[in-house]
């Protein structure tokens, strides 16, 4: 009887040790990922592993970004509005004195996670592309990260990186403080990345056990150009020879069985080419470029798999807090059937010697049932799947979507508030761990500006403009989310107020008024 009293009061006081333990922080971040590329909402590429994730944890329903990647992630990472960290627009490259909003590069003035974590006995590794910060003293081991490994700048070659987007163009690759050029035989930037994250944890526990960690894994996929292994290519170019209408409908009509959005919503308008217009070869070409993006999210997602399988044998997935976000909606650029970004690369669509995107039409599917893209503040631009998985943490139901309004700007204070960390004075966000908790988000107050488009979501009112010189737009995105019934001119005074509330907003954050 004594003994089995005693395994009882071990037993309990392991599981209160692991109740109040410090949880391991994984941020994954795909590029130009689309609203409905994901199994979970609705696609018909094959994302097991990002699936599971979302069936045993939270998916948030309405979750925004910053609508383009440097300025996301400037956001994420201080948990600061773009302008603030300054990078109101892009980055830059080449060096120079801080400017203000628009420097091109984090300034000093904020904090990032890695830096805030510190203290709190965090250790802090980077995999992946960085894009705020071309130069040194702007790298990932300057603000805070112990270890770093992947691409400073912007998109790259997925094969060579010396094949970069423009012949004049040199694309920063760096191992810690150190530039290297990866060895192109074997290399593909996607398992290169997930290799990197792998070996940072490995290393982890050797030398800081018992310590928790933060892991940033920021993957260029399905960012253009579009590159992916062949054998995964080939199973998807049958499924795409309809064209991109009948799969956008798909899409939809399993959104609505899933309940990725309300029961009734609609489909907004065709947003490309007519397929049936194309040139018999076009078509072909058009095919090809939608198989090769879905190989790349299904090759992202094998090694999100291979990630969450090392951390499972390590006994790790129980206890670390893993949020997976896209930084912008799917990319339009390219024009309706896309373009090859480097003419001078002639080879097939996928390979190292070739440099395509797939355009407007596909990313309307992408976007499934948004409007507009990548660098718009439409919902198609802004909107991004997010998941949450925390078994040790979470008391929502598993697999539920929430309703909270969540931005991006949201993921300091609450990753701190978790990590019993203190956040930095002043963020404009708020911590969404009530919400994780089985609360209740409330109404919120958010900004957009990039490149003169800009948005300002009040409650369930949106105002939103496609650019500087266009009329404002006013929509209930939680009565119309794909925002196809323009309220602006039957609510006049209330757009007149809520363009007088962004106005404010911009002064604050620093946005250059056109």
């Amino acid at each position: 009887m004594k003994r089995a009293i005693l395994i009882l009061s071990v037993l309990a006081a392991a599981n209160l040790a692991g109740a109040t333990e410090k949880p391991n922080v994984l941020v994954i971040l795909a590029d130009d990922m689309g609203w409905s590329d994901l199994g979970s909402q609705g696609s018909e590429i094959a994302t097991p592993n990002l699936d599971r994730l979302a069936a045993a944890g939270v998916g948030f329903r309405q979750f925004y970004n910053a609508a383009r990647c440097c300025p996301t992630r400037a956001s994420l990472l201080t948990g600061l509005y773009p302008h603030q960290a300054g990078i109101g627009e892009m980055v830059v490259d080449r060096p120079g004195p801080e400017k203000g909003p628009y420097q091109g590069y984090l300034n000093n003035t904020c904090t990032t996670l890695a830096e805030a974590l510190k203290p709190a006995g965090y250790r802090s590794y980077q995999s992946g592309k960085w894009h705020v910060g071309e130069f040194r003293p702007q790298w990932p081991v300057d603000r805070g990260f112990d270890h770093a490994y992947g691409l400073i700048s912007g998109g790259m070659n997925y094969y060579d990186i010396r094949k970069c987007k423009s012949p004049g163009l040199k694309r920063v690759f760096a191992r810690d403080g150190e530039r290297i050029v990866p060895e192109a035989d074997g290399f593909y930037a996607t398992e290169a990345f997930t290799t990197a994250a792998t070996g940072f944890l490995g290393d982890h526990r050797k030398e800081h056990a018992g310590k928790p960690w933060f892991l940033y894994l920021a993957y260029t996929a399905p960012h253009w150009p579009l590159h992916a292994p062949e054998e995964i290519v080939k199973k998807y170019e049958a499924r795409y020879r309809a064209g991109w209408q009948p799969v956008r409908e798909a899409r939809h009509r399993k959104q609505l069985e899933l309940g990725v959005i309300p029961a009734g919503t609609p489909l907004s308008p065709p947003d490309g080419a007519d397929w049936d217009k194309l040139p018999e070869g076009k078509r072909v070409e058009m095919i090809r470029k939608m198989a090769v993006y879905a190989a790349m999210m299904e090759v992202m997602d094998a090694n999100i798999g291979r990630l969450l399988a090392s951390l499972e044998k390590a006994g790790e997935l129980e206890n670390t807090l893993v949020v997976f976000l896209s930084d912008n909606g799917a990319c339009s650029e390219g024009g309706p059937t896309g373009a090859n970004m480097r003419p001078d690369l002639t080879g097939p669509i996928g390979t190292v010697d070739s440099y395509h995107n797939y355009g407007q039409s596909w990313s309307n599917v992408s976007n499934t049932p948004f409007r507009r893209h990548k660098a718009h503040t439409h919902e198609g631009g802004i909107r991004t799947p997010c998941i949450v998985h925390w078994p040790a943490g979470l008391k929502v139901k598993a697999g539920s979507r929430v309703e909270a309004v969540g931005h991006v700007i949201d993921l300091m204070p609450t990753l701190c508030e978790i990590a019993g960390a203190k956040p930095p004075e002043g963020l404009p966000g708020k911590s969404l761990l009530p919400v994780l908790r089985g609360g209740e988000g409330g109404p919120r107050t958010l900004g957009w500006e990039h490149f003169g488009a800009a948005a300002w979501r009040d409650g369930d009112l949106k105002l939103v403009r496609k650019n500087a010189k266009a009329a404002w737009e006013l929509y209930n995105v939680a009565k119309d989310p794909c925002e196809m019934s323009d309220l602006a001119v039957a609510e006049k005074e209330k757009a007149a107020a809520m363009a007088a509330a962004w106005e404010r907003w911009a002064k604050e954050v620093g946005v250059r008024l056109k």
